[in-house]
Parts: structure tokens; C-alpha cells; sequence
């Protein structure tokens, strides 16, 4: 039985392992309630969150990451007021901080679509679509996750990266969607691993400093269209 209720969260600005901490919580009630009813025979639906998060200045490096793209040693970490972490999400190091959305989608994907390909895909136009409403056109790179501006030539730039992690098709981690960001902490990382492409902002692309609620507000019923969801408050 599929359930595309989905309880929406946004945490604030909140510290990146309390913030990992309660998606860990949430994504294992989750699977572990899934795997419960699978085991009885039921087929009671999961429920599903979608939560937007800030998070203080850190650079997070995934499963296929590789330390010497952090730039920084402790000390210069501590020079600039940032700490790292290595996480269990698919991809290479990526910064998190203020000004910045972040979106942890904790869906059981059967309520949906079984194919992580489509549901990263998903995740991508509902940022373009809410970029489109600030008039900034952007897009895919191939062979690339995340949301890109000329993509196509040697302007590329990226304003939103992506990694997950999913198990039973239940996913967590997600996305960072660049809006009012400071973007001089990308100097300290190779974004994603990819050393010659430039990262920015919608403040940066506009000119102008973006309400970040609104922002929210409009990526939110963006996600929510594309995945035909009932969001609860």
C-alpha cells in the first residue's frame, strides 16, 4: 500500500552530527518498521519526511571521497571555524554552511517509484524549476549529479550538489542547494572531487540576497509536485 503523505520538518540551523543523528533515528525506525511488516506479512504503508536543515560552516566527505580533497588540516579548519566529517552517503566531499538548503528526503521509495536514478533526477528538476521562478536557467551535466548553470561550456558551474544513501529503498541524505551561501569555503575543498569547475549561488547569480524562506517555500512545493505528495506540516 503506497503512502505519499510526507511529514515536513525544517530544523533551523542545527549542527551537522545532530542533524546525522536524527536522520539516522528517522531512516532506521523507518527501514526497521518496513522490514517488520514485510516480515509479518503486512502491508502497512512508511511514512515518509522531507526536512530542510542548515547547518554551521563543514565539509562532508562521502563513501567514495577522498580526504586530500579537504584542503584544510585541523588547524586551518579551526582557522576559519568549520569541522569535517565522513559520512555513509554516496559521493566525494561537498561544504555545508549558512545560507545554504539543505534537504534530507527520508522516503520509502515503494510510496513512490523504485529507481534511485529517477528519484535523483526528481530531486534536480525541482531545484531547476525553483531556480526557473528566480529567472536563473539552469540544468544537468552529464555524467554529473547535482544542478548546474552552462553546463554545456566552459562556464559550468554548479549551484546544488546531491548524495544519498538508500537501503530497502528507504533513502536519506540528499541535497545542498547554494542560495545566499558564502561561497569563499569552496576554496578549501575540490568540490565533489571535480577540480575545474567553478560552484555558486542564487545570490551570486541574481545579484541580489534571496529570502531564503521563500526559496524554501518554493523548492518545497516543487519537490512536492514532482513526487505527488501530500505534505503535512
Amino acid at each position: 500500500m503506497q503512502n505519499k503523505k510526507t511529514f515536513f520538518q525544517d530544523w533551523g540551523l542545527l549542527d551537522y552530527q545532530q542533524s546525522w543523528d536524527r536522520q539516522e533515528e528517522v531512516f532506521s525506525t523507518t527501514v526497521e518498521t518496513k522490514t517488520r511488516n514485510r516480515a509479518h506479512g503486512s502491508d502497512d504503508p512508511t511514512n515518509n519526511y522531507l526536512i530542510f536543515v542548515e547547518h554551521p560552516h563543514v565539509y562532508t566527505i562521502g563513501k567514495s571521497g577522498k580526504s586530500e580533497n579537504l584542503l584544510l588540516d585541523e588547524k586551518g579548519l579551526e582557522s576559519v571555524g568549520a569541522t569535517h566529517y565522513k559520512i555513509n552517503r554516496g559521493g566525494d566531499i561537498t561544504y555545508h554552511g549558512p545560507g545554504q538548503i539543505v534537504g534530507y528526503p527520508i522516503l520509502d521509495l515503494d510510496n513512490f517509484f523504485t529507481d534511485i536514478h529517477l528519484y535523483l533526477r526528481t530531486l534536480e528538476e525541482a531545484v531547476i524549476l525553483t531556480l526557473a521562478s528566480y529567472n536563473v536557467k539552469a540544468g544537468r551535466f552529464p555524467g554529473y549529479t547535482g544542478v548546474w548553470l552552462d553546463a554545456d561550456n566552459a562556464k559550468a558551474r554548479k549551484i546544488c550538489a546531491m548524495g544519498v544513501r538508500c537501503s530497502r529503498w528507504v533513502t536519506m541524505h540528499g541535497f545542498a542547494f547554494n542560495v545566499n551561501t558564502d561561497l569563499s569555503y569552496f576554496k578549501n575543498i575540490v568540490p565533489c572531487g571535480i577540480e575545474d569547475k567553478d560552484v555558486t549561488s542564487l545570490e551570486r547569480e541574481t545579484g541580489l540576497k534571496a529570502d531564503i524562506e521563500e526559496v524554501k517555500n518554493r523548492l518545497k512545493e516543487n519537490i512536492a509536485g514532482l513526487f505527488k505528495m501530500q505534505l503535512i506540516n
